[in-house]
């Protein structure tokens, strides 16, 4: 009886388990890369409306964050500044040729429609996150933000992801700083490998961040 298939075909269940492996393995490692926030959402950088310059602001100016994100260290939300906040200094100020640049800003402050600017940084609305908290302990605004004051559109540093937050809930240390230094942007490793959290004599109690679910999702 003359054989249906050609001999070759002999090998095809040796071809399927010596590749299949490597197939699921290239799988695995896609999603976890291609699929994953480091990959996603670092570098999102959206064009505002205005184009305001964190490096002129926070750098070149030194303004400090608290200034325009007042509520962050007593709220959950690190506030956008209303028009006044901007006007309290361009009011005074002449721009020449860029006044044009701010004139939704102006236009707010005289009672026109607010700016709206656009969300860089972004959670889950099951993800819980308090900025006030991470401020209270010692977490700079550069730890997740990146180098702000170096950003002339800020753009998003960090992935923002449930294993990026719990490696540093479980490792903490690093990323403590005294609580007068938390807008310090140029605050380094060097600081960090010199400054010991546990003999820091303003600190009234241990920094001790929650890793079990309902930390988080609330």
């Amino acid at each position: 009886m003359a054989q249906i298939f050609p001999r070759w075909t002999n090998k095809i269940p040796l071809a399927v388990g010596v590749t299949a492996p490597v197939v699921l393995v290239s799988v695995v490692f896609a999603i976890w890369y291609w699929f994953s926030p480091k990959f996603t959402d670092v570098g999102y950088q959206p064009e505002q409306p205005v184009p305001f310059s964190h490096k002129l602001h926070a750098g070149s100016l030194g303004l400090d964050c608290r200034y325009c994100h007042n509520t962050v260290e007593q709220a959950a939300a690190a506030a956008l500044p209303p028009a006044g906040t901007c006007m309290n200094c361009h009011a005074n100020l002449n721009l020449g040729d860029h006044e044009n640049r701010i004139k939704p800003i102006k236009d707010a402050f005289a009672g026109g429609p607010p700016v709206e600017w656009i969300r860089v940084h972004m959670l889950p609305d099951y993800a819980y996150f308090n900025h006030s908290v991470h401020l209270a302990a010692g977490v700079g605004c550069s730890s997740c933000h990146g180098r702000i004051d170096q950003m002339e559109t800020v753009f998003q540093d960090q992935p923002l992801s449930m294993s990026w937050c719990l490696d540093c809930h479980r490792d903490p240390e690093p990323n403590l700083r005294p609580r007068d230094q938390i807008t310090n942007m140029a605050w380094g490793p060097e600081d960090a490998a010199a400054y010991d959290p546990n003999t820091d004599p303003t600190r009234t109690r241990a920094v001790a961040p929650p890793e079990h679910c309902s930390g988080c999702h609330r």
